[in-house]
């Protein structure tokens, strides 16, 4: 198997694996801030940082989609380097 067609079956199951956390993120980042009572999720909106309020009873399903976030931002990079290398091999 050529090292080209390798590289496209990393591709598929990393598209497969973005493809299955889609729904289940948010961007940003919850935390309890010591000038108010409650945990804000924290995040950039047209280069402003904006603080959402975010309910007692939701703080730890917004951790886990925030979580979630940061390991698919890992894999869009790791299918970012696997798309490189394709191209560099399709091009030679």
């Amino acid at each position: 198997m050529q090292r080209i067609d390798i590289l496209k079956g990393r591709r598929d199951r990393i598209r497969e694996d973005i493809v299955a956390h889609l729904d289940v993120f948010l961007i940003g980042t919850v935390a309890k801030s010591p000038s108010m009572s409650g945990h804000g999720l924290t995040t950039k909106v047209k280069g402003k940082t904006v603080s959402l309020y975010v309910r007692k009873g939701i703080v730890r399903e917004a951790e886990e989609m925030t979580k979630r976030y940061k390991r698919m931002w890992l894999v869009l990079q790791e299918l970012s380097r696997v798309n490189w290398e394709i191209l560099k091999l399709e091009r030679e």
